[in-house]
């Protein structure tokens, strides 16, 4: 049983324009063109059939709701019910809100030190009957989506439902499908009218797949905006090309399979997706498949030299290599659903480990970030890193601070872009803007790519 959860953004509002803390604040409406955006997000789930959508009550994200789902009519499917819950209402910042950041930054200089450097550690006083107590808005917000997430997945199993909310609650959302705590809270942005995709095998700590994050092409955005102020570099981190043994969901591995013909395709739609994005660096896996997608990928960016690291290339399955599942399971009886349910307990035979891969991917991740200069002489660099799906999940993972226990946890389809930054340089934490971009391959919304073995 899978619940698909499709997670938006409010389109952009009055308070984002004019850079103010929103909060649980209810004087922000959208503009034009978060109305517009709305209306861009319900054009690209058309296709999709939902079983209820659930708002925060706030303004600017119900009538963003509403917005989406009067598209729907438009396409002759019936739109779902629209539930509105205060458990998907934005983080409370009591003093702070309606406030410009500048203001804040201000009046509060030490909160607002703390809210970018450590949100989760944020301090406040609150009003109550009680008396005044302290309270700190990450970790309430934090049980707010716990909350949430019990109360309603046990109603959709094996349906799709849509969440549109706001950027602090669903980064919480996000963070606690997948296991993160407060910590981690400004570890994945969510831009206005940003689509994300996640699929619960059940209830809240059970497995969950990160399908995507932060999609924003609909919107004729091909990668989320960077903020302003930022001037730490910018990574887009690749799966190679689809390969004849993904189709056939055959272990590869280290053996050399090249692209096949609708890999090269993929690699050329990857090219032209990221045509009119300002590429510096390139580094890739020396195998064949990523080498050969990076080389279409920089046919639109002459002069941006490959490299090539080997701690980049893809997990030895020893033994399993060549071999359909069938064959494994026939060969190594009980291992591959070990390998599926416990991965980070499975020794491949006269192959890797979890740990192994783990431990030479982050290496090459800091070679590669030590050695980016953050800025050109106007903006900041960006660096392409193309690789495999086992490498670049156990990336992902490190950068979240997650280990080989979680290596489901995100999806990486052939020819996906996901993009990292370092907002406030290489020395500060990183932040996953966008994660599984698929929308070039001719697959909208969902990733549509093969499922193949790795």
């Amino acid at each position: 049983m899978v619940t698909r959860v499709i997670l938006v953004r409010h389109g952009e509002s009055t308070f984002n324009v004019e850079r103010r803390v929103q909060g649980h604040c209810d004087l922000s409406t959208l503009t034009e063109a978060g109305r517009m955006g709305a209306q861009q997000v319900g054009a690209a789930l058309q296709d999709l059939r939902f079983a209820a959508a659930y708002s925060s009550p706030l303004q600017r994200a119900k009538e963003t709701a509403e917005l989406i789902l009067s598209s729907f009519n438009t396409n002759g499917h019936q739109p779902p019910a629209l539930y509105l819950s205060d458990d998907l209402k934005e983080i409370n910042l009591l003093e702070w809100e309606g406030l410009g950041f500048d203001e804040v930054a201000a009046q509060f200089p030490e909160g607002y030190r703390c809210w970018l450097e450590a949100p989760h550690e944020l301090k406040m006083e609150m009003e109550t009957p009680e008396g005044v107590q302290e309270f700190y808005p990450v970790p309430a917000l934090y049980e707010q989506a716990r909350r949430f997430w019990q109360a309603v997945l046990p109603k959709h199993q094996n349906e799709t439902i849509l969440i549109v909310a706001h950027s602090g609650i669903n980064r919480s959302l996000v963070n606690t499908a997948i296991g993160l705590g407060p910590e981690h809270y400004q570890s994945f942005n969510q831009s206005n009218c940003g689509i994300s995709v996640l699929n619960f095998a059940d209830g809240l700590g059970d497995p969950v797949q990160m399908e995507s994050l932060n999609l924003t092409a609909h919107l004729g955005q091909p990668l989320p905006k960077r903020r302003k102020g930022e001037r730490g570099p910018r990574f887009l981190l690749v799966r190679h090309g689809e390969t004849d043994w993904n189709r056939d969901k055959r272990f590869q591995g280290q053996i050399d399979v090249p692209l096949n013909d609708q890999g090269r395709v993929q690699a050329r739609e990857a090219a032209e997706f990221l045509a009119a994005i300002p590429i510096d660096r390139a580094v890739s896996s020396p195998m064949l498949r990523p080498k050969e997608t990076a080389e279409i990928i920089l046919q639109r960016h002459p002069g941006v030299e490959l490299e090539l690291n080997s701690l980049l290339c893809e997990i030895s399955h020893g033994l399993w290599e060549g071999k359909l599942e069938a064959e494994i399971e026939a060969a190594y009886p009980g291992e591959l659903q070990q390998w599926q349910r416990a991965p980070e307990t499975v020794q491949m035979p006269e192959g890797e480990n979890l740990q192994q891969v783990w431990q030479r991917a982050i290496e090459a991740w800091q070679q590669i970030v030590a050695t980016t200069p953050e800025q050109t002489s106007d903006r900041p660099v960006t660096t392409l890193v193309v690789a495999h799906d086992a490498v670049n999940k156990a990336l992902l993972c490190a950068l979240v601070g997650q280990g080989p226990e979680h290596f489901w946890t995100f999806k990486q389809g052939n020819g996906a872009v996901t993009v990292i930054d370092y907002p406030h340089g290489i020395n500060a934490k990183p932040a996953i803007q966008a994660m599984n971009i698929t929308s070039h391959l001719g697959g909208g919304v969902l990733d549509k790519t093969a499922a193949g073995a790795l």
